[in-house]
């Protein structure tokens, strides 16, 4: 079956576009050039992008650069963009020129379309509002596309990363409380270690993602410094004087961001280093992720054949041979996300490394890995704390035994025996299958009351 199509019309002559898309002849061009991958931008950039060309639009009314009637249209119909309205109007991958020229254009026409159409244009007829003249006024592809990099990755962190780690580390707060006095043994390179709270494990974890958070607060100055304005290489080329300033402070208004001229042009658009700095937060934020998810399922092994320490919630799946099996699927998916990210960053530091002279050409690569790695972060986040760690438990009666059998717990005695002779009770308790404290009453060291007054796991969990 043959769609029905439009003539759209552009500097190379005609195009064939689908009647009822509100892209344009260039997008439609570059549908036919880059048919690589399935890849596409998440919706954020594209929303972000209408943010953008509202935020143009309104400068440019300000500094007498564009009609105020078409500054109007042009701003309603970016405001339905932003919403969500047109996300089926993107039709090309990430696959695209390394400016994100592509994108753009496929924005300014879909923009200018509505907005024609809003004012009883048919689709495709440029008039009154034309995407390059009018929708595209003051800007270039080179500036306004990493000006929507910083901004969908400024509203992303801010709006879906950061309230995700802000919960995970709330339960894992709840849990270093609830756990404070259940006591376990450490372990150093996976062998048993001195005693310890479990809470002071939960507590560690309720530090990292803290210190995920605080991470990201770091680069957000860097990150909320634009380079709209910028135009084709950095000089402001077919801009207004101002237009920059304009732009910031009418996308701050829009985002609830403080956004800064960049003092640089040519900085913000040859290179990339606050995103590829963003992705370095998040890729440590991935380690700790990995970090912790580990733990915890190595932690919950078993439940009969394993450490069996903590257990894990059921989440109401199994295996397909083995009837009842609880696996740690929660703990497995962050895993992989982290496995992920971790690989993201390597793409994002190469294509931040991948600027020629005054653009980087490696544009929408590193923004869709940037978007993705934030995106994974904050889900695997939002479910490890609800799915997982909320109902998490202790097996209490386990922990007691090990605490109770724990060779090491002779170490309190260093300071009465000295080093050696704590090492001879150690190891004659494990050569002969005995406690520490029968090795070192057999030995002749302690009498059983002088060592139980000085080896007291509760007091060696909290020495100071």
């Amino acid at each position: 079956m043959t769609r029905a199509t439009r003539t759209e019309h552009d500097a190379f002559g005609a195009v064939e576009t689908p009647i009822d898309r509100y892209w344009g002849a260039q997008t439609e061009r570059a549908r036919a050039v880059f048919a690589v991958g399935e890849e596409h931008f998440s919706p954020c950039l594209i929303h972000a992008f209408g943010l953008q060309k509202i935020a143009a639009a309104r400068a440019n009314r300000r500094l007498g650069a564009l009609d105020p009637a078409l500054a109007d249209v042009i701003e309603c119909a970016a405001a339905e963009l932003r919403e969500g309205k047109f996300d089926a109007h993107f039709p090309l991958t990430i696959w695209q020129t390394g400016s994100g020229t592509q994108t753009n254009m496929n924005v300014n026409e879909v923009i200018a379309n509505r907005a024609n159409e809003l004012l009883g244009q048919p689709l495709g007829t440029k008039s009154p509002v034309h995407p390059n003249d009018h929708v595209n006024r003051s800007q270039s592809s080179n500036d306004s596309f990493p000006t929507v990099m910083h901004i969908a990755t400024a509203l992303e962190l801010r709006d879906r990363l950061c309230p995700a780690l802000a919960m995970l580390e709330n339960e894992f707060a709840a849990k270093a409380n609830a756990f404070a006095d259940v006591l376990k043994i450490g372990r150093t390179h996976l062998m048993d270690a001195v005693p310890m709270t479990v809470g002071q494990s939960f507590d560690a974890f309720a530090c990292q993602v803290g210190n995920g958070i605080a991470r990201v607060g770091d680069v957000l100055p860097r990150l909320c410094v634009l380079p709209q304005g910028g135009t084709a290489v950095g000089t402001g080329l077919n801009a207004p004087p101002g237009f920059d300033v304009a732009f910031c402070e009418e996308a701050s208004a829009l985002a609830g961001i403080d956004f800064m001229p960049n003092p640089s042009k040519f900085e913000g658009m040859a290179a990339h280093d606050a995103l590829v700095e963003v992705s370095g937060a998040l890729n440590v934020i991935a380690a700790s992720l990995l970090k912790i998810a580990n733990d915890i399922r190595l932690l919950g092994s078993g439940p009969r054949c394993g450490l069996g320490e903590l257990i894990i919630p059921h989440d109401g799946l199994t295996s397909s041979i083995m009837p009842g099996k609880r696996n740690p699927t929660v703990a497995e998916v962050v895993a992989q996300a982290a496995f992920q990210v971790i690989g993201n960053h390597a793409t994002v530091s190469a294509a931040g490394a991948s600027g020629s002279f005054e653009l980087n050409v490696a544009k929408p690569v590193l923004i869709y890995n940037v978007l993705q790695s934030i995106r994974i972060l904050a889900d695997s986040a939002t479910m490890l704390a609800v799915r997982l760690v909320r109902d998490l438990e202790v097996d209490r009666a386990r922990l007691s035994r090990n605490v109770s059998d724990a060779l090491l717990l002779a170490t309190a005695l260093n300071p009465v025996l000295g080093y050696d002779k704590v090492a001879e009770i150690t190891a004659k308790a494990w050569e002969e299958g005995i406690t520490p404290r029968e090795a070192a009453v057999a030995l002749g060291f302690v009498s059983a009351d002088e060592y139980d007054r000085h080896v007291d796991p509760r007091r060696m969990a909290r020495p100071s």
